[in-house]
Order: C-alpha cells, then structure tokens, then sequence
C-alpha cells in the first residue's frame, strides 16, 4: 500500500523538478492541433451563388444516434426546398459523423473547431444561422449579377 504511494510520489516530483519535460499544454495560449480525421463543430455548406446547400430532406435527423438535429423544410418562391429552421443540440451530439455521411447534397461537414464550451447552457443549442458558413463576397457578386439579370428580362420590353 505504501509502495505506490512512494513511486507516484517519485514521479510528481521528478516532473516537478524537471522543468525542460512540459507536460501540460498552456491553454489557451498552445492550442491543440486536432488530427486529420477529427470531428468538431458542424457546419453547413453555401453553394456557389450563396444559397445554402441544405434542402431539408431530414436525412441527418433520422440517421442521427442521439437525436439531436432537428430541422423543418419549406419552400421558397422558385420551388426551392429549403431548412426553414435547423438545430443541433451539442449537448446530446456524439459527434459520429454520420449526418455528415447521409447527407445527399453535402450540405453538413463536421469541421476541426473544437472550442465548444459556454457560459450560458442556451448557446449550446446552434441555430442554422450559426452553423451556416458565412457568404464570400465573390458569392455575393455572382448572386447580384444574375439577380439583376433575371430583373432585366422580366421588365425588359423588347
């Protein structure tokens, strides 16, 4: 009983001692770098003009072990199916990756991100306009050129 309490003791010290052998990364001055295939926070994808990528087939909400996704589709002017409202619950998340896999359209990625912690239990709910990545403004310019296209040939008289 008394013999591993002195190697535990042996060891602390030795460290103690040896400073040059730094354990302990200094967060979050050091950060971590998470390995390649490391899943963190969710993300959903735009495409190229700036619509986001999601058509809320609910395919990741049903394959989702924990059941922390929840999302409702709509319909915009055009047609378009699209996530009214899209939730993930990072309390319950397991981060397993298979929304990311189930997804059709690619619209879910899990992203190397992994500073998840909170003062309020509230953020840990993320809506789809923070899991959204935001619009590049090249997207932006795409987007306004063919809008203002389509304008041109609606009003155009000739």
């Amino acid at each position: 009983m008394i013999k591993p309490l002195i190697q535990g003791l042996a060891l602390t010290i030795k460290y103690f001692l040896s400073p040059s052998k730094i354990v302990t990364m200094q967060y979050p001055d050091e950060k971590w770098k998470p390995y390649p295939r490391f899943r963190g926070l969710h993300e959903l994808q735009r495409d190229e003009d700036g619509k986001e990528k999601c058509v809320a087939c609910g395919l990741c909400a049903e394959v989702c072990p924990s059941e922390c996704i929840s999302l409702e589709g709509a319909e915009n002017a055009y047609g378009e199916r699209y996530a009214e409202t899209y939730e993930i619950d990072m309390f319950r998340c397991i981060f397993c990756g298979y929304c990311e896999e189930v997804c059709p359209e690619e619209a879910i990625f899990l992203r190397q991100n992994y500073e998840l912690a909170t003062g309020n239990p509230k953020d840990n709910i993320y809506t789809k306009e923070k899991l959204l990545v935001p619009i590049k403004k090249k997207a932006m310019k795409k987007s306004s050129k063919k809008v203002k296209k389509k304008i041109n040939k609606v009003y155009s008289y000739g």
